[in-house]
């Protein structure tokens, strides 16, 4: 493949943080899925099938997930975290966050792989019920759950239902009680730590609308204090006789790469505990910190390894357990986009293409190229909702071509149908090449919609050489069959 020759000069209009990149046809590593390369011939293949096979095949846009980079991340994180843990309370349980992206395969996936599964709805828990994943293997989250879907946790006789509220916990000891059955309890309280990330998916602050509030109760030299929502919770779950109360989970955010966050946050709920020990004479024997951890999604990004994230946050229990002068519980942890994020790519096909001349604040204008491509904000959803910024690459060829700065757009009726806001391409790219988009394994395919009445795509797994659906693209005719007009 053929690199630039030289330096290109950066555009006036690119991000600070967008480097012109040496080599327009280089797959950045910690983008892409591990079995992800270029053929001796130029085109993007992952596990060995080409992305024009996967267009004849499957059309675009594609999902396009490689199974063996999937079932490696989610090893990598069970084994880590067992590793680390192994020595305090025996090892950690890892539940996949199935909201990233659930699907019957990938819950069967998970399995295999001795991973638990998280779920967020009774849909969710349908997903994971016909892919035969055990009960006690599942924890069911929401902060709103409809007594329908409470009944359906415990018939699945489901390991963790994670309460958000005082309300819902009245709620489920009188469902529980009503079935002559004992309801097994997480709850979700939030220790206040803010994590750098957008606001929207940061979820640990007071002022949102997830969890128990821990507000002064942090003291331990003050127990009395235990007046907070979680302190509540805490006492009105050990008095009802259908609950059985498991120990207590938190969750800070998404998209966060360092692990203080992480570490603050288990310092107090291990505070939290030790509280509980003085005021109730009560051990909570579970610890569930959440997931959040991120992945690369442009070049200079640099998400941790799981090794690296579990032997930190092991420290920070081992050493607060012991000033604390408790036993360690036993930790869990719901790590979903850093598993299945960077696994999968969205493949498009190029169509209209034009350049525009964009006025400069200190006078004169630069050139940006607008690059629509045949999906878009129905399809991926992130940049409008979080502002979030991706990569793209030429994917069906390589190129000698200088670089454009670009930005690759959608098919919507909407101005801010972006997909990549700003990225260099080739300047030769045209109608008819394929782009690939990488880390659009999580948030993706589940926040898709029908916008503009356009079919959701397919999700195809890739393995050893062989690409199979996993998930059928809709058809207008699937679009019709809920509209009851003549």
């Amino acid at each position: 493949m053929s690199a630039l020759p030289g330096a290109a000069a950066a555009s006036p209009l690119a991000p600070g943080w967008l480097e012109v990149p040496e080599d327009l046809n280089e797959l950045v590593p910690v983008l892409w899925a591990h079995d992800a390369a270029r053929t001796s011939g130029g085109e993007l293949a992952v596990g060995g099938v080409t992305v024009s096979e996967l267009k004849r095949r499957f059309g675009s846009p594609l999902y396009v997930m490689s199974e063996t980079d999937f079932r490696r991340r989610a090893r990598d994180f069970k084994q880590a975290y067992e590793a680390a843990f192994a020595p305090l309370c025996g090892g950690a349980d890892v539940y996949y966050a199935g909201k990233s992206f659930l699907c019957t395969e990938v819950a069967r996936w998970v399995t295999e792989e001795g991973l638990r599964l998280d779920t967020a709805s009774g849909g969710e828990l349908a997903v994971a019920a016909r892919a035969g994943v055990p009960g006690e293997n599942l924890g069911l989250h929401g902060n709103n759950k409809s007594d329908a879907e409470l009944h359906r946790a415990l018939d699945m006789g489901v390991g963790r239902i994670i309460v958000d509220s005082l309300p819902e916990l009245e709620r489920l000891a009188r469902i529980a009680a009503e079935r002559s059955e004992r309801a097994k309890v997480m709850l979700r309280l939030t220790p206040g730590v803010h994590a750098h990330t957008h606001d929207f998916i940061a979820t640990a602050h007071e002022d949102q609308k997830f969890g128990l509030s821990m507000a002064d109760t942090a003291d331990l030299d003050e127990p009395s204090q235990g007046k907070s929502p979680a302190a509540q919770a805490v006492a009105a779950a050990l008095a009802h006789p259908s609950i059985d109360l498991l120990g207590l989970h938190c969750h800070i955010g998404s998209q966060i790469f360092e692990p203080e966050g992480f570490a603050l946050a288990a310092e107090r709920l291990l505070t939290f505990v030790a509280m509980m020990r003085s005021v109730h004479g009560a051990e909570l024997p579970e610890l569930d910190l959440g997931g959040g951890y991120g992945i690369a999604y442009v070049p200079g990004d640099t998400p941790r390894q799981p090794s690296e994230l579990a032997a930190a946050l092991a420290r920070v229990v081992a050493s607060t357990c012991d000033r604390l002068g408790i036993s360690v519980p036993r930790i869990s942890i719901e790590p979903g986009r850093a598993i299945v994020g960077s696994t999968t790519f969205t493949l498009y096909e190029a169509g209209t293409i034009k350049n525009v001349q964009v006025d400069l604040p200190s006078g004169g204008t630069a050139p940006r190229r607008y690059v629509a491509v045949d999906g878009g904000m129905s399809d991926n959803a992130r940049p409008v909702l979080y502002d979030a910024d991706y990569s793209a690459v030429l994917a069906s060829r390589t190129s000698a071509a200088p670089p454009a700065l670009s930005r690759v757009v959608g098919k919507h009726c909407e101005s801010g149908d972006i997909v990549v806001r700003d990225v260099y391409l080739p300047e030769d790219v045209t109608a008819g090449d394929l782009l690939a988009v990488p880390g659009t394994g999580a948030y993706c395919w589940a926040l898709a919609s029908n916008y503009n009445y356009v079919p959701r795509p397919p999700v195809v797994a890739v393995t050893d050489g062989t690409a199979r659906l996993i998930v059928r693209g809709e058809t207008e005719d699937d679009l019709l069959a809920r509209d009851m007009g003549a």
